[in-house]
């Protein structure tokens, strides 16, 4: 009788031989488990949860000591509500018009910093400090500047002759403006200052984003005779146009759901000239105690964010689908792909002009001179090098690129300066009004008041305690968290991928009066702890989604070797992983560590006891109906900003080379 044959083994690691279980679930399910739980129980109990807490909420109303069910009667009300109207309209105009001038005014910028050969670094550093210093900061400095009485705005524009001609052609109704007092001034005043913030986001992004573009198609051109207005419209802003889209989105985002810069500004005020519709949520829900019409007020607004989350989504994952982002060309023809920028620039403008026309002709007028300048430059530049002048065509080039980085250098930097000498005046020198770009002499007056006459002290400390408790949840979660999404194999980690992605950019406006009622609920309101639970709202789905694209930029072949050496997987993450990682983790720290320390809408809702105060919302507490501590608040504001400034100038090396693995991989 013949032996019966062997049977042929199946190859090692066929998907045929694993339990049921893993096949089921992926080979690492147990170990992603433990890794994705923490920042999965986080994003489910403080985004998810909450919103759909929030869904329920508004179908309810607060009759005395009770709350009633009321069905959709929040809704229905809005329909009718003036102020919930008004407050839509300016959350429109304020984003349209800032989107606007930060693209353009960030794109110039960028081309002029693209094209320098040396100090590149260094003013794109100085060009970042807006984006750094904190929000309360920008918004009490620049409200001193605005200031009719203190403020120096209206002086140096007098004293330049711009501030009469601005009266002259109509861009002001009358001289010396009364820039927030002005129900006709001050939306412009508050879009001026976020284009002031916003501009170095948009600088930043489109630097690298033309670094990324191919230096041989701008020379092929040039050997085809291409004109830098050519090559401009053909080569750069195609090649810019996914990162602008991205950047635009985003920022979108952000600006349309803007309520601390308002707020420490204007208060929404003259009137509600200037009030989002974030903040009229917060009045009926916080200030009348009416939180299911705010939350209503906030919901119906999910529509037109959601649209644009999931447009941003799918740009800002095309990278890893690399023929998704041709899925909505294919289904048009070139002709409507051409026709159809114009086609949203037209409604964009018809929209405008119907909701804001005593603003659209000034913004145009004020956006068409730069557009123009810029325009005029490049053509005479183009005349001279066409008729073989070379050295004079650089010589327009150099002295025009360097009167507007000039001006650009000082928009930005004079605020700052500003800031800094009014700390170091005297109660005397601020309200005398003499030598007004100068303290004189130098006095510390502002910050012995300051620490006398307040809490400061404990406000700062306060804000350490919470930014480094929050930084370090968000940290230990997201690294867990992201490096299961990045190496290990398990059912669902695309499905929460995209999660992480679309709570990175859930705005807070969503979330602070759910938020608000589960910290009541839990007995957590005005404690430091109801801030340490809620910062992970907005600091862990952006440090996961970092993280996630470093560590996929480490060679896996690392972590392998130590897994044949008999290391675990948990061991090879410790020991190999995180030290490779470095950079990324300490990018994310910095921004998560600044996000914190910036935070004020929740800190604002859930804190109202004076001990528990952070720096931003302590400082709001400093102004007493008309009385402006100008001195103590430049001293205050030089103080919270100096710790943020420097973590940036020494990780600046350790940002860039996180920010670019994640941005590559992510």
């Amino acid at each position: 009788m013949s032996p019966r044959p062997a049977r042929a083994r199946p190859p090692a690691g066929d998907p045929s031989v694993r339990p049921a279980t893993q096949r089921l679930l992926g080979r690492d399910w147990r170990l992603a488990v433990a890794f994705v739980a923490p920042a999965g129980l986080l994003i489910a109990g403080l985004i998810l949860f909450p919103i759909v807490s929030s869904v329920v909420t508004s179908t309810t109303e607060r009759h005395g000591a009770e709350t009633v069910f009321v069905g959709l009667d929040n809704y229905v009300a809005l329909i009718g509500d003036r102020v919930f109207h008004t407050g839509v309209l300016n959350s429109f105009v304020f984003t349209a018009y800032a989107e606007i001038f930060k693209v353009t005014l960030g794109l110039i910028a960028a081309l002029m910093l693209h094209h320098m050969r040396r100090g590149r670094a260094v003013l794109a550093g100085v060009i970042l400090l807006p984006w750094v210093v904190p929000t309360v900061v920008t918004a009490f400095t620049w409200r001193s500047l605005f200031d009719p009485i203190f403020g120096s705005v209206n002086v140096l524009l007098t004293d330049s002759g711009i501030g009469p001609m601005l009266a002259s052609i109509g861009l002001v109704d009358s001289w010396p403006a009364e820039w927030l007092s002005d129900p006709q001034l001050a939306m412009p005043a508050v879009i001026l200052v976020n284009v002031w913030k916003g501009i170095p986001f948009f600088t930043v992004t489109f630097l690298a984003g033309l670094k990324a573009i191919d230096s041989g198609l701008y020379e092929a051109a040039m050997v085809d005779g291409a004109s830098p207005w050519q090559r401009f419209v053909h080569i750069t802003l195609p090649g810019l146009r996914h990162v602008m889209i991205v950047t635009v989105l985003l920022s979108s985002i952000w600006t349309f759901n803007n309520f601390d810069l308002i707020w420490l500004m204007t208060q929404g005020g003259p009137g509600d000239s200037t009030a989002p519709y974030v903040m009229v949520a917060y009045s009926k829900a916080i200030q009348q105690l009416q939180l299911g019409a705010g939350a209503a007020a906030t919901l119906v607004m999910l529509p037109i964010i959601g649209i644009l989350v999931v447009i941003l989504v799918r740009m800002m994952r095309s990278s890893d689908q690399p023929r998704s982002g041709d899925l909505g060309q294919r289904r048009l023809t070139p002709a409507q792909r051409r026709a159809l920028p114009w086609v949203i620039v037209a409604v964009s403008v018809l929209v405008l002009i119907w909701a804001s026309p005593h603003i659209v002709w000034k913004a145009a007028a004020v956006l068409g001179f730069f557009v123009l300048l810029a325009a005029l430059v490049g053509r005479v530049v183009s005349t001279l090098a066409a008729r073989g002048n070379r050295a004079a065509a650089r010589l327009v080039n150099g002295v025009g690129s360097g009167l507007a980085l000039v001006a650009l250098l000082a928009f930005v930097l004079i605020p700052l300066y500003w800031m800094t000498v009014t700390a170091f005046k005297s109660d005397d020198q601020i309200v005398a009004r003499y030598s007004d770009l100068w303290p004189t002499p130098w006095s510390t007056e502002q910050f012995t008041n300051l620490f006398s006459g307040h809490s400061f002290g404990n406000w700062y400390l306060n804000t350490v305690l919470v930014a480094g408790a929050s930084t370090l949840i968000a940290l230990v979660c997201a690294a867990l968290a992201g490096y299961a999404l990045a190496r290990l194999k398990f059912r669902g980690s695309e499905s929460f991928t995209v999660t992480i992605l679309l709570t990175y950019v859930m705005p807070g406006a969503l979330l602070f009066i759910p938020l608000y009622q589960m910290m009541s609920g839990i007995g957590l309101n005005d404690s430091l702890w109801s801030l340490v639970v809620a910062y992970p709202t907005f600091t862990l789905p952006f440090a996961t989604w970092l993280l996630v694209g470093y560590f996929k930029s480490i060679p896996a072949d690392l972590e392998e070797s130590a897994l044949v050496d008999g290391c675990t997987r948990f061991g090879a993450f410790v020991r190999i992983v995180l030290p490779l990682a470095k950079p990324g983790l300490l990018a994310v720290a910095l921004f998560t560590l600044t996000n914190a320390w910036n935070e004020f809408l929740f800190a604002f809702v859930f804190i109202t006891k004076d001990d528990y105060k952070t720096l931003p919302v302590g400082m709001q507490s400093m102004i007493f109906g008309d009385v402006v501590p100008q001195g103590q608040l430049a001293a205050a504001s030089l103080l919270i900003s100096i710790p943020v400034v420097l973590m940036y100038a020494f990780g600046q090396r350790f940002l860039t080379e996180g920010l670019t693995a994640g941005a590559v991989k992510g």
